[in-house]
């Protein structure tokens, strides 16, 4: 037999998650607004290494991304490795998922791990909108290239003729969907309006996931996944104080005349980091790191938003997906993780799991996948409360779910998470 026909058989290994960290999220243009992506990421890459003893340990891979970034972050994962105190012969991958990029990493990792190709990996994401990149027209910056190249007084000069002042206009950061030009919360309202989710109920789980992640700060939860940075203790956009008399004060952001999402039930502008590690059995055991949790698989979906669904419900199809393909239903889990981009999102994903008619011609299911506990759901907080920097959320409720796992000694636990471009990424960690 030629040796191309060889087929190599391997035992799929069990991938656990051994720790997390992260810097406290915060408001955009605050306390972060004179860092970078690679300041954050660097220095949460530092505190995991510290938290779990990595110093001068190559790391088989480090697989972290931004949304936001700049041209010269094209190599922003290497770079932050280089700013750690992890071995230099770690390599490093830079990924980008939107909202998805640090859970897409986490699985790809994993997938590695569960192969045999590697022992071990970091899966992380950064962002920050207060140094969202400003661009010049095109005119302006093809105009600089050709004077980058003009070898002579005249041909710069030539270069620069009919310069007019307008092509120094910068082009404000857009946050909005390029196939639609609707930005996220408008596309989220449909959604709302859609799935008749009032403004109420979008208020009563922002309320709900302020007061939670206020009792699990004053628990000390926390403690072991947020590390002090930049003068900072806790995420800054907790409210503790919150009622629904003061949500329900705010007026509506998207659509000012007929909407229902308000500053107070959407995810603010956002910056942090959080960073997981994940290994295999044996290498955490041979490093003396403990077992919080395995990642046990996951799924990413797309929905056809352009032709008119949702944009932030492929979710619904990930996690459909995911449980045909583990063999589980969506009540066999003690614990559920799912973002809160929006609080309409959210609630708008847990109405179609319920629907007879969008599981049988959205999912294929003959039932419907049928409602969860929401005493179980995002039991410590969610995004609405901590924030959302984009490409650290997924590392985030990752690590945080490991935690919850690990404190309660044994469960299983389901991650949904939506993503612009209408993608969605799901994940099922457990504790035997």
């Amino acid at each position: 037999m030629s040796e191309s026909n060889v087929t190599v058989h391997k035992k799929v290994r069990k991938v656990v998650i051994a720790g997390s960290a992260r810097i406290p999220f915060c408001r955009s243009n605050t306390f972060y607004a004179e860092l970078s992506n690679l300041d954050m990421l660097s220095d949460t890459l530092q505190q995991l290494s510290e938290r779990c003893n990595l110093a001068g340990k190559k790391i088989d891979d480090v697989v972290a991304g931004a949304v936001t970034t700049h041209s010269k972050d094209f190599n922003l994962t290497r770079e932050a490795i280089l700013s750690t105190d992890l071995s230099p012969a770690t390599p490093g991958t830079t990924l980008q998922m939107a909202c998805g990029t640090s859970l897409q990493a986490a699985l790809m990792i994993a997938g590695r791990i569960a192969s045999g190709d590697i022992d071990c990996g970091i899966a992380a994401g950064t962002d920050t909108a207060s140094d969202a990149p400003v661009v010049f027209p095109r005119k302006f910056a093809r105009r600089m290239i050709k004077l980058s190249q003009a070898r002579s007084l005249k041909d710069r000069l030539k270069t620069l003729s009919g310069f007019s002042l307008k092509e120094l206009t910068p082009k404000a950061p857009v946050n909005a969907e390029p196939r639609t030009g609707l930005s996220m919360g408008q596309h989220c309202e449909l959604m709302a309006r859609e799935w008749g989710i009032t403004r109420h109920e979008q208020d009563e789980l922002a309320l709900q996931s302020h007061r939670k992640a206020s009792a699990a700060y004053d628990s000390g939860f926390f403690d072991a996944q947020v590390g002090p940075y930049q003068g900072i203790l806790s995420d800054t956009n907790i409210r503790a104080d919150s009622s629904m008399e003061k949500l329900g004060s705010l007026r509506p952001a998207f659509d000012r005349k007929h909407g229902t999402l308000t500053a107070g039930n959407s995810t603010p502008l956002t910056d942090g980091a959080a960073a997981v590690l994940l290994c295999s059995e044996s290498w955490a055991k041979e490093n003396g790191l403990p077992i919080l949790a395995y990642l046990n698989g996951g799924r990413s979906s797309a929905v056809d938003f352009v032709g008119g669904e949702g944009l932030l419900m492929a979710p619904t199809l990930a996690v459909s997906e995911l449980l045909q393909k583990q063999g589980l239903t969506l009540q066999d889990f003690d614990v559920y993780e799912i973002h809160e981009a929006f609080a309409a999102q959210a609630l708008c994903t847990l109405k179609a799991w319920e629907d007879p008619d969008f599981c049988r011609s959205k999912l294929g299911l003959e039932e419907p996948l049928g409602s969860i506990d929401r005493e179980r759901m995002n039991i410590k907080g969610g995004s609405l409360a901590f924030g959302h920097p984009f490409a650290a959320t997924g590392a985030r409720i990752l690590g945080g779910l490991a935690e919850i796992l690990e404190e309660r000694g044994k469960g299983r636990g389901l991650i949904s998470i939506c993503t612009a471009g209408g993608m969605g990424v799901a994940a099922v960690v457990e504790k035997p």
